[in-house]
């Protein structure tokens, strides 16, 4: 297992110029062939020959050493530390999410689901210049941390509503006003619908969570006739160098996405705790250093 990952560079093949033993990198977990069409258009997130950490059959980063393409390994910045580092792999996703929807200064957002990947969808848009963004979630206790992290508005949506009843309730704490872009992070039909309704026209809606309905009916029509653009994202590409700048320039704090800590060897319980969902885990360290001690 593992995908989000940061370390120190200990050797380096021949051929790499930019790195050398002892610089601090974040990992950029994919690896892709670099000859397809989609690699040489820039959308390597697409290149049907991936190798992605942890997605059989490769092995994944939990471990104390492992072997990584120089060029999918980015220096971290002096004021950044490792587990910084570590949450560039999220944060990513939301800036590919934003970049997808054009996010620009002064957009008003909503994002659906306070999850990792939501929150981290919130910040992005915060820090590429959303005036306002809503959060919404089922649970008071992601709530509340969506609203820590910069929401501006929050709402906890009972799961029993509808799409429409949530569209009421989105329009009526916005007064009216219509999102330009929405972010879908729980994969569910209703949501994508509620999305679809409020997003004002010429905006976009992004569909970030895969959720088990893969098959969804959705009122395209009004859509259509709004020229709302419904689009998927998978991973990133060329996303980390801005997910770095952001928490280099602390535009975006991920620390408060870390809610436990554990070592190498307590592994098995850091699984378990996620499981469990004992104290409310977020994001869950995993120190592979055997030299780390908790603060």
């Amino acid at each position: 297992p593992g995908h989000e990952a940061a370390g120190t560079v200990v050797k380096c093949g021949k051929d790499v110029k930019h790195l050398q033993p002892g610089d601090r990198v974040a990992i950029e977990p994919g690896c892709p062939c670099r000859m397809c069409d989609f690699c040489k258009t820039g959308k390597y997130n697409l290149c049907p020959d991936m190798k992605f950490c942890a997605t059989p059959p490769y092995d994944g980063n939990l471990c104390r050493f492992y072997v990584h393409d120089a060029d999918f390994c980015f220096k971290l910045p002096c004021n950044m530390d490792f587990e910084e580092g570590t949450l560039i792999e999220p944060l990513a996703v939301g800036v590919h999410a934003c970049k997808r929807a054009s996010v620009k200064i002064g957009d008003l957002c909503v994002v659906f689901g306070s999850g990792p990947i939501g929150l981290v969808t919130m910040m992005s848009a915060k820090a590429m210049g959303a005036g306002k963004v809503l959060v919404t979630d089922v649970l008071d206790v992601k709530l509340e941390k969506a609203k820590q992290l910069g929401a501006d508005y929050i709402l906890k949506v009972d799961p029993s509503w509808n799409d429409e009843k949530t569209a009421k309730e989105i329009q009526s704490i916005l007064r009216g006003a219509e999102p330009d872009s929405c972010f879908d992070c729980t994969g569910g039909e209703i949501i994508v619908r509620t999305a679809l309704q409020i997003t004002k026209a010429g905006g976009v809606v992004v569909v970030i969570g895969m959720g088990a309905e893969f098959d969804m009916k959705l009122p395209l029509a009004n859509s259509v006739m709004k020229e709302v653009d419904l689009r998927g994202i998978f991973r990133y590409a060329n996303d980390y160098p801005t997910a770095i700048e952001m928490v280099r320039s602390r535009r975006v704090n991920v620390k408060p996405l870390i809610t436990h800590h554990f070592t190498l060897e307590d592994a098995i319980k850091a699984f378990e705790t996620h499981i469990k969902k004992e104290g409310d885990p977020i994001k869950i360290m995993i120190h592979t250093n055997p030299n780390w001690k908790p603060t």
